[in-house]
């Protein structure tokens, strides 16, 4: 029986090739959305979720409260990680791990002598051996227990090791320098680390290698210093992590310890939680992926929507068939079965395409986002697709099943069954403000998301961004020598306005910040200061704007501060010429001096994040970054000339750089990703509701042919006719304009609500998205409406 219903269905669907047509088309491009969508959200949900026993896994971070709230770092002081191992010997694992991204490496020769080749390495970082007992990566030579035992030792991956020698299997034994003084020799190989990890680990340096300065620092934090804990089998978190607070009472300061503790973090939060961060410096939050479902489920509903609209639709015509059916004895639920068979026949096809579709379309999903998801069938997928077809079999099929087999017999063979009670028209009027409700709503959405980008793009700093070339420079002894030299050399070049030297550039994730003591007060500042090192020479090349006194005079060490007006203002001083002969200490005194300028405030980290209080001056052995302002026009040859001057200065060192607004892009790389993601999506929701406008009018116009030809008989124009048409769906794309907006207006505020500089939502977006989708909808409508009216009324009528 179930052979014939399928049967039957294909004959139904193949005699309405139009309508099928329709339908299969926006349930493919839907599903395919939907399918790439569970693939991204699949991806990011299984970012270290392949570890042994990952639920005992956690990070210890620190907390830290201030005036201003808690705040967040995924690091930790140096001296916990030891002593965490010492204080609960119960704990089956601890183990810190270091960046040293963006490090340096050279590979010497066989014999140990002549440096090689030489690589800027993104992957690089200090690693204790118990690293690798909590996260089981592979090793394919040597041993994971001895490997990095020992002082100047060190593993690479698979692909490192090829990388720097061609071949790994020649790697094991070879000599490698780090920076300019530490010669590691290569003691294991690991297998290539799996994409879907946090840990962009490519090298590992022994953690008995880092030169240790600070292991009796326990207020200082190092935000690429993570240490991580296994718990021991039945050993409890909460308790675990509640004693973390004595731990820290025990250890820290006392005057630290109200404004500075540890915070445990699963390894299953890792990925997600943006407080934090991680070594890949991307997190995907759960909000965003409840939001990404939610538009996936939203683009299924709206193909499903033009699924029911036409099935209802094509009630009269199927009116006769029905009673024929019940006459020859078929019951209801034979009925429903019939219909219900067409419906998954045509959701089948569906699948299938939209597979293709995926298949396809994610090579270019993948270069969008920078991921590398593979789509092969595995039990995840199989197992969506096979719920996605009995959700949109029934969701499509259920409901004009049930109406068409629930159709009267004699009523249905006599005709008295007309399309304006068949099914509804109500109800198809209702599934078309939703479905252009949902529409609507995304492209509400799509527009505040694409004009916060652009602001993002747009908005004055408080510096001069364009045409600066940010260069990391190397900061040991010899090099901080030649800086001066490399200065003059690159000032005497016509195209070149200005050179600085600094720790990071002006506007940077990475900073360094701490408490004070203002005016010899002998009180700890309640807040922290972003201490912004550079030589007096940043003030011209980044074009910051003084609000009272003067820039610091040129010198190698600090003597003299510039604070900025955040900083004015939270100490509480409301004429900036006040603070000036202030005194400023960090460090218990080891750092002091006199403020004697204010620069004007400058985002010195991304529009996301607040002004925060800036304390900026000279200190020289801490400079790693050189900025270059150039003239605009010839850029490459003045690139050219400073990578010539640069390699003469330092040969054993490797020249890069970066543009400073490239930079700063970066900081909203991962929003202008989804940003461009929220504007396909957009497009599909426009697409398939017009792609169900198209059917529900087409069939329209086949119903009331007869009625057309009258009302031109009579004198009506082709201009009435369109009319006639486009102002019902007109009226149901205002209402559901008026439902989308405050919804959209709700959760788009919300969301904004997360970067400290906006933009307001202004009426523009509302007026733009409501033009839009009715110029949109009388194209969809208009066309085939036109059609209609220009046909001639007598082929229409001769059967009157």
């Amino acid at each position: 029986m179930f052979r014939n219903f399928l049967k039957t269905a294909f004959r139904s669907l193949r005699r309405n090739k139009i309508y099928t047509f329709i339908n299969v088309a926006g349930l493919a491009v839907g599903i395919a959305a939907c399918m790439l969508l569970f693939l991204v959200i699949q991806y990011e949900n299984s970012f270290d979720n392949f570890h042994q026993d990952k639920n005992r896994i956690y990070r210890v971070s620190t907390h830290f409260s201030t005036a201003d709230g808690i705040s967040y770092s995924r690091g930790i002081c140096f001296p916990a990680g030891k002593q965490l191992a010492l204080d609960y010997p119960k704990l089956e694992h601890v183990a810190s791990i270091c960046s040293a991204q963006g490090g340096q490496v050279t590979i010497l020769d066989e014999n140990s002598h002549q440096p090689r080749t030489k690589f800027k390495e993104d992957g690089l970082f200090f690693t204790e051996p118990q690293f690798f007992d909590i996260f089981r990566f592979p090793f394919i030579a040597g041993n994971p227990k001895t490997a990095l035992s020992a002082p100047n030792t060190i593993v690479l991956t698979k692909e490192a090791a090829g990388k720097y020698f061609g071949d790994w299997q020649k790697a094991m034994g070879r000599m490698i320098r780090y920076q300019d003084n530490k010669i590691c020799k290569v003691t294991g190989i690991l297998e290539n680390l799996p994409v879907n990890t946090d840990f962009p680990l490519q090298v590992a340096i022994s953690f008995k290698t880092l030169s240790d300065d600070t292991s009796h620092d326990w207020v200082s934090v190092n935000g690429g210093l993570n240490t991580y804990v296994k718990l021991s089998p039945g050993m409890s978190a909460e308790k675990f992590g509640g004693s973390l607070a004595t731990f820290g009472a025990k250890h820290i300061p006392t005057e630290y310890v109200k404004k500075q503790g540890f915070t445990l973090q699963p390894l299953s939060t890792i990925h997600f939680d943006k407080r934090f961060g991680n070594f890949n410096r991307i997190t995907f939050s759960k909000e965003l992926i409840t939001a990404l479902s939610l538009i996936g489920l939203f683009l299924v509903v709206i193909a499903c929507i033009n699924f029911v609209n036409l099935a209802t639709a094509q009630a009269v015509d199927r009116a006769k068939e029905v009673g024929v059916r019940k006459v020859l004895g078929s019951r209801k639920r034979q009925l429903v079965a019939q219909f219900l068979s067409e419906s998954f026949l045509v959701t089948l096809a569906a699948v299938g395409i939209a597979f293709a579709i995926a298949f396809t379309v994610l090579p270019f999903l993948n270069q969008l986002l920078e991921t590398k998801i593979i789509l092969h069938v595995d039990m995840a997928i199989l197992i969506f697709l096979m719920v996605v077809t009995g959700l949109v079999t029934l969701l499509s099929g259920l409901y004009p099943a049930l109406v068409l087999s629930g159709f009267n017999p004699i009523t249905a063979l006599k005709s008295r069954i007309v399309n304006r009670t068949a099914a509804g028209i109500s109800l198809r009027r209702g599934l078309v403000v939703v479905q252009f409700t949902l529409a609507q709503a995304l492209i509400i959405g799509t527009l505040i998301v694409v004009s916060q980008m652009n602001y993002f793009k747009t908005a004055q700093m408080g510096f001069d961004k364009e045409a600066i070339v940010n260069i990391p420079v190397p900061n040991d002894s010899i090099s901080l020598t030649k800086m001066t030299a490399l200065k003059t050399a690159l000032l005497q070049q016509s195209d070149i306005k200005g050179v600085s030297f600094s720790t990071f550039s002006i506007s940077d994730n990475a900073h360094w910040g701490s408490d004070f003591t203002f005016d010899n007060s002998g009180k700890v500042s309640g807040f922290d200061a972003d201490l912004k090192w550079a030589d007096a020479d940043a003030f011209k090349t980044y074009g910051l704007q003084m609000a009272a006194g003067r820039p610091y005079q040129a010198s190698d060490t600090i003597r003299e501060f510039v604070v900025n007006e955040m900083m004015v203002k939270k100490l509480g001083i409301r004429n900036p010429d006040q603070i000036i002969g202030k005194k400023l200490s960090f460090w218990d005194g080891q750092l002091k001096g006199e403020i004697v300028g204010v620069v004007k405030d400058f985002n010195g980290t991304s529009l996301v994040k607040p002004i925060s209080a800036v304390v900026m001056s000279t200190w020289k052995e801490v400079y790693q970054t050189m900025a270059v302002k150039i003239r605009s026009g010839e850029t490459k040859n003045t690139l050219a000339v400073i990578e010539k001057l640069w390699n003469n200065a330092y040969p054993e060192s490797v020249y890069e750089y970066q543009f400073l607004d490239e930079k700063i892009a970066n900081f909203y790389k991962q929003e202008n990703q989804l940003s461009e993601l929220y504007k396909i999506f957009a497009g599909i929701a426009i697409f398939i509701s017009c792609l169900g406008l198209y059917g529900l009018v087409s069939f329209m116009a086949t119903q009331r042919k007869k009625e057309i030809g009258i009302r031109k008989v009579l004198g009506a124009s082709v201009a009435n006719i369109v009319y006639l048409f486009s102002r019902e769906f007109t009226v149901l794309i205002c209402i559901s304009f008026l439902i989308a907006a405050p919804l959209a207006y709700y959760f788009m505020h919300s969301w904004l609500e997360n970067f400290t500089f906006r933009i307001p939502i202004g009426s523009g977006i509302f007026i733009l998205t409501i033009v839009a989708s009715v110029f949109i909808a009388w194209i969809t409508v208009g066309y085939r409406a036109f059609r209609a009216a220009i046909a001639n009324p007598v082929n229409s009528l001769r059967s009157e």
